[in-house]
């Protein structure tokens, strides 16, 4: 009996305190890194948990994950939202849940959201015009191709990169194609448009093609030498500006592109952001990215950066896993270490010694409670037997139904107390034990609990569970073969710092001077 107890004591420290579900609307390597991240950050937050989902640019599956998140229980989201207008309703209906919402990298039509996060895509777009603009000085033809329909990052770069251009009237963008994020799309879209152009405009020389992002850009590249358009002099831009193998700071120094912009993912301090909100921090509403141009000025220095910076990351994510083995190794043997003594315990005791052992145990609980109900409890009785008429056979005006309820009123005190014991002491092994829960078991509200057990002991409930657990454990920690730690969860404190410091508040000494005096 005692074994499956010992087993949900285990499980129960290992409980999330918040559960942040995170809906991707596709599954590329910029939303990999962003994973990424948001897995370290969340290293420092073990009571945490995460729950991923991608959507692979469908609406329809966005839309299903996000529902199937806010029904599982989950106490934040964050999302990435497909398109503008069709994710609107499935987020609005968790915001309306009363679940906190972070929008990130990508806006909504609606304003029902906690907090949005991203970079500046309309000053990406801008600056990515500028650029070409300068290195063609104000005079070229530039092939544009966009990111997903609707989605506002492809929305927001296309208007600031026609702004900037707009300012160069001798710069004419000779088409703006359709893509969708993928290097396939902007393979796809840069074939088909050459294959509509007239035989008199194919050897135009095209200057620069910008894509929306790296990999729009690359995939441009390949259809152009696929199909003998491009000259040596056609140049290629995108934004994104990942590190790492075929990312696009690699793509700038290998002259594969001439210029990228970083787009931040930034998990760590979207993280940030959500524990914030949880926990009823003060944060922005509206958090801006800082980004920048990636040029072959610096692509060295910022690749060397992001190699380094990913080799630390990997370090650390290697300690990390070797910790948790560790742990769970731990732990298991821990537990494997407790059953086997409660078993060779139970075998060893007689039927005889169990009996004692089980009224010795609830004298002692008796004792426990009574040394947190009792002094408090005999000093009201005093008072109230001051207060009170005398007995029937010194004040005749008594009636015997008086003195019937007086009596009925004292001994209904008697067992409300009785039963309040007899909730905590059964329960305050169990962390999650709470006045609530005892109000529940008691049949009368949180507020009523209080005023009954303040009028009767002169204490609060949380003070009657807080100085339960304390002086059991005083008792645990006087008996041999028990640690420190194994008692601060055996009379349901969360952690063994907390309770030494509710020990040491309480009794003035520390749960390791009790087993020295002993």
């Amino acid at each position: 009996m005692l074994l499956p107890v010992l087993a949900c004591i285990g499980c129960s420290r290992h409980q999330p305190r918040y559960v942040i579900g995170v809906s991707q609307c596709s599954a590329d390597i910029w939303r990999e890194k962003q994973n990424a991240e948001l897995r370290m950050a969340n290293y420092l937050h073990n009571d945490v948990e995460l729950r991923f989902a991608a959507a692979y640019d469908s609406d329809e599956r966005q839309i299903q994950q996000i529902d199937s998140l806010v029904a599982t229980g989950i106490d934040l989201l964050i999302v990435a939202p497909n398109q503008v207008q069709t994710i609107s309703p499935a987020i609005d209906h968790a915001y309306d849940r009363g679940i906190p919402v972070i929008v990130f990298e990508r806006k909504t039509n609606s304003k029902k959201y906690t907090a949005f996060i991203s970079a500046d895509n309309y000053e990406m777009g801008r600056q990515m015009g500028q650029f070409i603009a300068t290195q063609l000085q104000g005079r070229g033809r530039v092939l544009e191709i966009m990111g997903l329909r609707g989605s506002s990052p492809a929305i927001e770069r296309h208007k600031g990169f026609a702004d900037a251009i707009a300012l160069h009237p001798g710069i004419q963008i000779v088409a703006t194609l359709q893509g969708d994020w993928t290097e396939k799309s902007g393979y796809d879209a840069t074939r088909q448009w050459l294959s509509q152009q007239p035989a008199d405009t194919e050897k135009k020389q095209l200057d620069y093609v910008f894509g929306q992002n790296d990999r729009m850009a690359m995939g441009a590249r390949k259809a152009l030498a696929a199909t003998q358009h491009q000259s040596s002099n056609t140049l290629f831009c995108g934004i994104d500006g990942l590190p790492g193998e075929g990312g696009g700071i690699q793509l700038v120094r290998d002259s594969l592109l001439e210029a990228t912009y970083i787009y931040p993912t930034h998990g760590d301090q979207l993280l940030d952001l959500a524990i914030s909100i949880l926990e009823g921090r003060q944060y922005k509403k509206e958090v801006m990215l800082k980004s920048a141009l990636v040029t072959h000025s610096n692509a060295n220095v910022l690749l060397m950066q992001s190699e380094e910076m990913n080799r630390q990351i990997s370090w650390i994510d290697q300690l990390h896993n070797e910790a948790d083995t560790y742990l769970h190794e731990l732990d298991t043997q821990r537990l494997f270490t407790i059953s086997l003594a409660v078993i060779v315990l139970l075998v060893s005791l007689s039927a005889a010694f169990v009996v004692v052992s089980m009224r010795r145990r609830h004298l002692l609980e008796r004792q426990v409670f009574s040394m947190v109900t009792q002094p408090a409890y005999k000093e009201i009785q005093t008072a109230e037997t001051d207060s009170k008429p005398a007995a029937k056979s010194e004040i005749t005006d008594v009636t015997p139904e008086e003195q019937a309820d007086i009596e009925a009123e004292c001994d209904g005190d008697t067992r409300f107390l009785e039963r309040l014991r007899q909730h905590v002491m059964e329960q305050m092994s169990d962390s999650d034990f709470s006045v609530e829960t005892l109000a529940a078991q008691m049949g009368v509200s949180r507020v009523q609990l209080y005023r009954k057990v303040k009028m009767l002991t002169g204490r609060s409930p949380v003070d009657i569970i807080r100085l339960s657990r304390l002086n059991r454990s005083k008792v645990l920690l006087a008996q041999e073969g028990t640690t420190v730690s194994e008692i601060a969860y055996a009379v349901g404190f969360s952690s063994p710092s907390y309770f030494t410091k509710c020990f040491k508040e309480e009794f003035g000494m520390l749960p390791g001077d009790v087993k020295g005096e002993k």
